[in-house]
This record gives structure tokens, sequence and C-alpha cells, in this order.
């Protein structure tokens, strides 16, 4: 188990799977509230993961995008009490997948709000329709966005043709890069973090390279 500390939240995360699917916990640190990032897989850890937080029950649980590795264990820590939210375009995708219901379609620029943190959804189409990365802004100045797999360290998620390629460039260009500082931590679903600073010197390659 890894962990970020915050002022505001912290921030622990496991990887599960032979896909090493990242799932992250959002713990609030002044009132508990806890919130779940992608419930990949194996919902034994999970729940082990959020055992590790607060002790408070899960209250939400956030679904980055469709794909069944990130989905796995949706429909079990999802359940009652516990509100689901996922981009608007991949909900239904989502539900027919896992048989969980998508409580709460989630669109570009909204703002879930929590007890004692916020996170606003970005979406980043290109590696699904629905690909909703979320940013956390912290009281100390800290940002950290959890991209799914939309962004990784040295480039863009996969696409499967060159408009999606093109699309997932363009949000992130736009929705991401122009509007974000240097500083920004990225938590991807897969693999390790890095940060907005560090892969920003690359966006004219990734575009020249097609992937």
């Amino acid at each position: 188990m890894e962990q970020l500390e915050l002022a505001d939240v912290t921030i622990r995360w496991i990887s599960v799977s032979d896909m090493a699917n990242n799932v992250y916990l959002i713990t609030a640190n002044a009132s508990g509230q806890q919130v779940l990032i992608d419930a990949a897989d194996d919902a034994d850890a999970i729940a082990d993961l959020i055992a590790a937080g607060s002790g408070r029950p899960l209250t939400a649980v956030l679904t980055t995008h469709r794909h069944w590795d990130h989905v796995r264990a949706l429909a079990e820590v999802a359940g009652e009490g516990v509100t689901a939210y996922a981009g608007a375009a991949d909900a239904e995708a989502i539900e027919a997948e896992t048989g969980a219901v998508i409580d709460v379609p989630v669109n570009h620029a909204e703002v879930l709000d929590f007890d004692g943190f916020s996170l606003e959804a970005i979406a980043l189409r290109g590696h699904t329709p629905g690909s909703i990365a979320f940013l956390l802004r912290d009281s100390s100045g800290r940002e950290v966005l959890f991209s799914g797999d939309s962004l990784f360290p040295g480039g863009p998620g996969k696409t499967w043709s060159e408009a999606d390629f093109a699309s997932l460039m363009d949000d992130l260009g736009d929705r991401v890069f122009a509007r974000l500082d240097d500083a920004v931590t990225v938590l991807p679903g897969h693999g390790e973090g890095t940060t907005l600073g560090a892969e920003r010197p690359h966006l004219a390659q990734w575009r020249e390279r097609g992937w």
C-alpha cells in the first residue's frame, strides 16, 4: 500500500490483478469520509484498503472509464449506502458489464462535493467516450489528478483510431496542460505516478508519433 498525506485528505492506493490496476482511496482527514476511485478487482483487498483508512464505511466509488479491468469489483464494492459515479457516456456500458447501477452520471466540469474535499470531473474523450479524470485541490496548494487510463508517464492512454487519438490529445492539451500547473501530481490507472511538469515537454512528440 502506498500513501500520500495532504492537508485535507490522505490518499492510499494498492495495485490489484495481473493488469496491475491502481485502486485509490481518498480519506478526508477531518470528517473521515472515504471515496474510492476504480473498484478494479479483488474486493477483499479493496476492503482491506478501506479499513486502513478512517474506519468509516465507504461513501462513494468513482469509475474513471468503462474498461472491464477497472470495474470487476464494482458490483461488490458499490453496495447499499455507496453512491456510484462514472462518466455519463460510459455509464450504460459499465452497468451492462458489471450489473452495478451508476447512480450519478458525471459530465465534464462538474464538481463532486464530499465532506472535507471536492473533485472536479475532467472529461478526456478518446480512451473511451466517457473517460473522466478527477482533480483534487488541497488547501495546502497541492493538486492531484487521478487520470485513469488517459494519461501516463510517457504519453496518453491507448486509443483505437486517429480520431480518438486526436480527441484525447486535444482534451489533454485544452483541459489539463493549458490550465493546470507543472506541480500537479498525476496518479494513473496503472503503474507509477508522474507530474504535469515531467510530461509537458513531450506533448508535441506524442502528437507526432501518434500514440
